[in-house]
């Protein structure tokens, strides 16, 4: 919406130096008036000889017409001098804002690795300063990894879609190809790209944190992620461990159940080839609660691992794997847990595998609410006899969790 043009900043302030100089010098004459010539007489005084008073007192008509141009000329000093004198240092008091605004607006075409770096001691405008340089620094960091996001996104969408358009091409020239041979590789790389897609809108909806926020518990969330891949584990030969206590905290059930599920999966597929365990834990602490993951499998370098959180990010051989997925399970992960107030890290184990630690603020237990009680012992009560052991391997008898 346009608005009519109006007095500059700089205009006002020396519009507000030279009236206050001008009301200064205004009551300075009106002090002269009250405390010294309204007590000079309106008539002249022959004063008698013999006196120590010798001569004709001054009226109070002469004084004022002399003494008024005089004021009148001071009043006129005063307000050039106000006028010019607050040019100059509203100029001068304004010039920080002037670099931010110029900042600004190289940031609003799009340049935004200018920064500011206001000189001078810590005052309001060094502060301003150095919190819109902090703003640009975030706002540089965040475009980049959206642009390097955007453009991993478009190369993995691109595969699939050229995979299908080389097997439309295969069997238009190639009638006496097998038709269910194409079929099945076409599903399987439509069902790529849908789960592709599917990731990518998760991954948004977290980023954007558009999501209604209630009581949840962990252990139940981690039992529930549990018993939907246990076919999955038992079909590669992986055992899962699942022991802890009530986590409660807040937040959306469907993201932390995906959180879940993806911590889950990774554990499983990328693991030992056979024998291969996965440690699944959930503990409250006096402010937060964890969920924990660890498998067995390859030792990773730390390095390696402190690159898997990032999009499209494979570990070694992930690309080889039936499972192997579209290399957003971690970077969701990562966005779920932030959009949570969490904090998320990845520790190599020195045995192979890794511990993956999602730490996310917790509430009181008496303060969950939706959750029968009863269904709460009935859904739990596998968990109860390894419940207060250590997950960790060779730690205890704590057994797979069986359906």
């Amino acid at each position: 919406m346009d608005r009519a043009p109006g007095l500059s900043v700089r205009l006002k302030l020396t519009l507000s130096y030279a009236a206050f100089l001008m009301l200064a010098g205004a009551l300075l004459l009106a002090a002269v008036w009250v405390f010294l010539l309204r007590y000079v007489p309106d008539r002249a005084l022959l004063v008698a000889s013999g006196t120590s008073d010798n001569g004709v007192f001054p009226i109070r008509s002469n004084l004022l017409r002399v003494f008024a141009p005089r004021a009148a000329a001071v009043m006129a000093f005063l307000l050039v001098f106000g006028l010019a004198g607050g040019w100059l240092l509203a100029g001068r008091m304004l010039a920080p804002l002037t670099r931010v605004a110029d900042a600004a607006r190289l940031a609003s075409t799009g340049s935004l690795s200018h920064r500011i770096r206001l000189p001078g001691r810590q005052d309001e405008f060094r502060e301003l300063a150095d919190a819109f340089d902090t703003m640009l620094a975030r706002l540089e960091a965040h475009v980049a990894e959206q642009r390097r996001f955007a453009a991993n996104a478009s190369h993995e969408l691109r595969t699939p879609l050229a995979i299908s358009k080389a097997l439309l091409d295969v069997a238009r020239t190639d009638p006496d190809r097998d038709a269910r041979e194409v079929i099945d590789r076409l599903h399987a790389v439509n069902a790529r790209a849908i789960d592709l897609t599917e990731a990518l809108l998760l991954l948004s909806r977290a980023n954007q944190r558009s999501f209604t926020r209630e009581d949840v518990d962990l252990s139940l969330i981690a039992e529930e992620a549990t018993e939907t891949l246990l076919p999955l584990a038992e079909k590669r030969g992986i055992g899962i461990e699942t022991c802890g206590d009530v986590a409660p905290t807040v937040g959306s059930q469907a993201l932390l159940l995906q959180l879940t599920m993806n911590l889950v999966q990774n554990a499983i597929v990328h693991n030992l080839p056979d024998q291969g365990t996965v440690w699944i834990t959930t503990s409250a602490r006096a402010r937060t609660v964890v969920l924990t993951v660890e498998n067995t499998g390859e030792k990773l370098a730390p390095q390696l691992v402190s690159t898997l959180t990032e999009p499209f990010q494979r570990g070694t051989e992930r690309m080889h794997t039936d499972h192997a997925g579209v290399g957003l399970g971690l970077a969701i992960v990562k966005t779920i847990t932030e959009a949570h107030g969490g904090t998320l890290t990845l520790t190599p184990r020195p045995a192979g595998g890794i511990r993956v630690t999602v730490e996310l603020p917790a509430i009181t237990a008496h303060t969950i609410s939706g959750l029968d009680e009863e269904a709460r012992h009935g859904r739990t009560a596998r968990l109860r006899a390894c419940r207060h052991q250590d997950p960790l391997p060779g730690s205890g008898p704590c057994p797979a969790l069986l359906p």
